[in-house]
């Protein structure tokens, strides 16, 4: 017989679990909620996907996955952990198995009501058919425990895909029940944009246009797409990461304060930022985007030869309502780039007449505010002191605080930590509602189709190890800022 039952712990079913994603992420960050003891000892594991394992090899391919990955391996934690392990072959388009499924789950749970958690790690084009056929074999009824499902990103390829997604979805499952889950909001470090905000009087006063010359978004990587070519050819950058990850942290830095901070008012704050953000018009693309390729983007096996993909963008948004109002929003993100950075840079005005003597060609430095999401988490505050010995000159000095220093090193744990147990918890805040995906598609689209018409500016190419196009360093030049690194 398996394990006994436990009414109070859930059972957790992963779709798609004999892929990369399972082992690399979700059962490493379960194992350490295990370990934390964040998560009830009985919660029950289950894993479902085409290939054929048996519990025992299931097991040992996790365990692999968590030697490697969760960084607190430990022979007992594990033990206990793997003793509510199990793996069911199954065809995620078969009613069949599904049924066989839900038999599992109620042998696991020993008859007795448990909540289930359903996280769906595979291909987007499977989502459809595992919400549908959850819906018809009842798995999603939540008349004796609640039922939740969480799906990964990407959420639709366009706004048409998204739109019909959100209504498969709501077809089996209510929306308090849907997690949409976007990574980059279980970072501690993007958390901390609301506390560092909300939390601290002294800037709440200067957090608006009155202040605040530009804000800049930038999520840099060094690698190359590599083996998700085959993928990325199809979506590029704008699709990767300007539709969630880019226009998630917007949001974030550019709502207002929600009444409380529970999912629904917090998310309806983002909604209105996302809907204030003006739209591109075609005609005007040229003066609002630059968008690139690495030299050999092309030379990657499975990219087209003649492919248009960017592998690298920069845009200029603005957020029209009263607080922003005529504030420029760049945002940039690109791979095989010189450097692995996620930063927000809040840059100030400069005070509006200089009392200090400056040099001919000089400028009074304006104050930065930036928070490092990764990897050097930490927030960093340039303003302007006086040199020692020197008159009136002056020197741009700046205010540090990092994560390691404060908490010390390895106190950041991975977002798929905090974000599955928010989902086991019922606490949708940092995942994302239907709305808030079809505003951002609606943003996006119209960019989108600008590239395939040819209204955008030409493809631009950049060296690997480089910082990108001189192009996005024109697109801040015109109105006269610089990239902030």
């Amino acid at each position: 017989m398996m394990s006994g039952p436990n009414s109070s712990a859930p059972t957790i079913v992963i779709f798609g679990a004999s892929g990369d994603l399972t082992k690399r992420k979700l059962v490493p960050a379960l194992y350490n909620l295990f370990r934390k003891g964040r998560i009830p000892p009985a919660t029950r594991v289950v894993g479902f996907a085409r290939s054929d394992l048996s519990h025992d090899v299931f097991r040992q391919q996790m365990r692999e996955g968590i030697q490697q990955f969760s960084g607190q391996y430990d022979e007992s934690v594990w033990s206990a952990f793997a003793a509510n392990l199990y793996y069911l072959p199954g065809n995620p388009s078969t009613l069949d198995d599904y049924h066989k499924l839900d038999a599992l789950a109620r042998e696991l749970e020993g008859g007795q009501p448990a909540g289930r958690l359903f996280y769906l790690s595979t291909p987007p084009t499977l989502y459809a058919d595992i919400v549908a056929r959850l819906g018809q074999a009842a798995m999603a009824d939540e008349s004796k425990a609640w039922r939740r499902i969480i799906i990964e990103k990407p959420f639709g390829h366009d706004l048409l895909s998204a739109r019909e997604l959100n209504r498969c979805i709501h077809a089996a499952f209510a929306e308090h029940q849907a997690y949409r889950i976007d990574h980059y909001l279980g970072k501690e470090t993007v958390q901390n944009v609301s506390v560092f905000r909300f939390a601290n009087a002294i800037f709440e006063p200067v957090w608006n246009r009155n202040y605040i010359d530009c804000a800049q978004i930038s999520v840099l990587e060094e690698v190359v797409v590599g083996r998700r070519a085959g993928y990325y050819d199809s979506a590029g950058v704008l699709r990767d990461i300007f539709q969630n990850h880019l226009l998630q942290l917007l949001a974030l830095i550019a709502m207002e304060p929600p009444a409380a901070l529970t999912a629904d008012l917090l998310r309806n704050e983002k909604v209105k930022v996302l809907s204030a953000v003006r739209p591109i018009a075609p005609g005007t693309l040229r003066d609002h985007i630059v968008h690139a390729q690495y030299r050999s983007y092309r030379d990657e096996p499975n990219v087209a030869p003649k492919s248009q993909t960017p592998t690298f963008a920069a845009l200029k948004l603005y957020v029209d309502n009263w607080r922003w109002h005529g504030v420029p929003f760049y945002l940039r993100s690109g791979k095989a780039l010189s450097e692995r950075k996620t930063h927000i840079a809040v840059q100030f005005k400069c005070p509006p007449v200089s009392l200090f003597a400056l040099k001919s060609d000089q400028k009074l430095a304006p104050n930065i505010l930036a928070m490092e999401i990764q990897p050097n988490e930490g927030i960093h505050l340039s303003f302007q002191a006086k040199k020692p010995d020197a008159g009136i000159a002056m020197q741009t000095v700046n205010f540090d605080f990092h994560y390691a220093e404060a908490f010390g090193d390895g106190v950041i744990p991975e977002a798929y930590e905090r974000l599955i147990l928010d989902a086991l918890q019922g606490d949708a805040s940092l995942f994302t509602r239907s709305d808030e995906i079809e505003l951002s598609w609606g943003l996006v689209d119209p960019i989108l189709n600008g590239l395939s018409q040819n209204t955008a500016p030409p493809t631009e190419f950049y060296e690997e190890g480089s910082t990108g196009p001189t192009g996005a360093d024109r697109l801040l030049a015109q109105d006269g800022f610089a990239w902030i690194n």
